[in-house]
């Protein structure tokens, strides 16, 4: 692309645009952004034909690497059939056939399927059919929600306040509910000094005290599988989420997962919750349901919460609920596609030594650096948490943006990556290899060095 050209597009951006989670000022400023053309494989390219490792798996959806051939097909196929229905008074055979195979590889117990748009909106569908369940059940009184702290789950209202996170929003506290939240095991272990097993007891403890203090007024736990992503990756154990599943379940709350991050792979299991050994009975999903192509996103639900809502007209029990693109035949046709090479290429047996080797590489990059305070990782999801003084726990000033920068001189060796303030997150496509893992990981570990002045107080490389 000629300079002129690169130039125009970056005025029209910078004059019209306006980019969700980006402090515009700064983003204006800046006269050389990244403007991505194409994909191959697991790479963005910008218009001038830089090639950039794909760090976030594009906001952490992408699956298999950008154009999939298997993927394109699909998609390209059905365009040729139709691209768009309401399912509103009508069906499509992708939607059928796309529930039934969610349902094959789901959590047992789960049998049906609801779709959306995005994992915000699987979130809300979930939150509402909890909360008009317990209606239709005759226990009017379950209208509160337990979550966990810093626990995030989408930017719709509803979601907002199941989630809320007061660096994206604070300035909504007004207009959202109040829920329940239980601190994270990683709190207690960040902040109050304690061992990872005493920190888990301590969380369940007050967990207990929660659902003890509110017997009979909680219509769900919903939680997070063994990482709260937005958090800054933020891990827990599976016996902690097993055992919180346990208590929630005997106060009679119903049991929400939210695996829209966590979900197709991530973790190491097509689900997280499989590695606890439990079944919600309702699961959010996105993100990775159509491998990064197309919007779509689904709820699933137990048969017996779905019986709670069938009656007669006059009952008013129906979900009254949904969206113009809701299971839109080209992302159903792309997720069936998605689901497919999961089982002929055998993902799940592939990424094993992938999740291994990314362990590994962590640790002799960044254990032991001086401004490294803590690693975190579950399956291919991982986060480096940075800090100005690890000892005394004392963060640099948001001012600084040491995270962004930190990001933006990764990209001086072709990597893309996007901190959550500064934790540096790593979570590529599951096509990853072992040699772009290394990559990726020797440029943030660049990033760190020339934008924090830091030291590896065991120098391993």
């Amino acid at each position: 692309m000629q300079e002129d050209d690169f130039s125009r597009l970056v005025a029209l951006d910078h004059r019209y645009l306006w980019h969700p989670f980006t402090q515009m000022r700064a983003w204006m400023a800046d006269n050389d952004p990244l403007l991505i053309e194409r994909g191959e494989g697991n790479y963005l390219i910008d218009v001038r034909g830089r090639r950039y490792l794909d760090g976030v798996a594009s906001l952490w959806c992408n699956v298999h690497g950008h154009r999939k051939a298997e993927l394109d097909r699909a998609l390209a196929a059905q365009a040729t059939r139709i691209a768009h229905s309401t399912m509103l008074g009508l069906s499509h055979p992708g939607a059928a056939e796309l529930a039934r195979e969610l349902i094959a590889c789901a959590p047992p117990g789960l049998t049906r399927v609801f779709y959306s748009d995005s994992g915000a909106e699987a979130v809300e569908v979930a939150l509402r059919i909890a909360a008009q369940y317990w209606q239709l059940a005759g226990q009017p009184r379950r209208t509160r929600f337990l979550t966990l702290t810093e626990s995030y789950h989408g930017d719709t209202l509803g979601s907002v306040s199941l989630g809320f996170s007061d660096r994206f929003h604070r300035h909504l506290q007004p207009l959202l509910f109040p829920v329940l939240k239980a601190d994270s095991p990683h709190v207690y272990r960040f902040y109050r000094g304690l061992e990872a097993q005493a920190a888990e007891e301590a969380a369940l403890a007050r967990a207990n005290e929660l659902l003890t203090q509110n017997t009979g007024e909680i219509a769900a736990l919903i939680v997070e599988p063994l990482v709260q992503g937005a958090a800054g990756m933020w891990t827990h154990s599976a016996g902690y989420l097993r055992r919180l599943v346990e208590l929630a379940r005997a106060e009679g709350a119903l049991v929400v997962f939210d695996e829209v991050a966590t979900g197709f792979g991530r973790t190491g299991t097509m689900f997280a919750c499989e590695q606890a050994g439990v079944s919600p009975d309702l699961m959010c999903l996105g993100k990775g349901i159509t491998g990064g192509y197309m919007p779509l996103a689904a709820t699933l639900a137990t048969e017996r919460v779905f019986e709670a809502f069938l009656g007669e007209p006059e009952e008013f029990r129906a979900f009254y609920y949904g969206h113009t693109y809701t299971g839109n035949p080209l992302a159903t046709a792309v997720a069936l596609a998605n689901l497919e090479i999961f089982r002929r290429e055998r993902v799940l047996d592939r990424i094993q030594p992938l999740i291994d080797h990314l362990r590994e590489a962590l640790a002799k990059r960044f254990a032991g650096h001086s401004r490294v305070a803590d690693i975190r990782q579950a399956g291919l999801m991982a986060g480096v948490e940075l800090m100005e003084d690890p000892e005394r726990r004392r963060p640099w000033p948001v001012a600084a943006q040491v995270g962004s920068r930190i990001c933006g001189a990764a990209r001086k060796y072709e990597v893309f990556l996007r901190p959550l303030g500064d934790v540096l997150v790593f979570m590529p496509p599951l096509s990853i290899t072992t040699q772009e893992i290394d990559l990726m990981l020797d440029a943030a570990l660049y990033g760190v060095r020339e934008i924090a002045g830091a030291s590896q107080r065991s120098e391993s490389r």
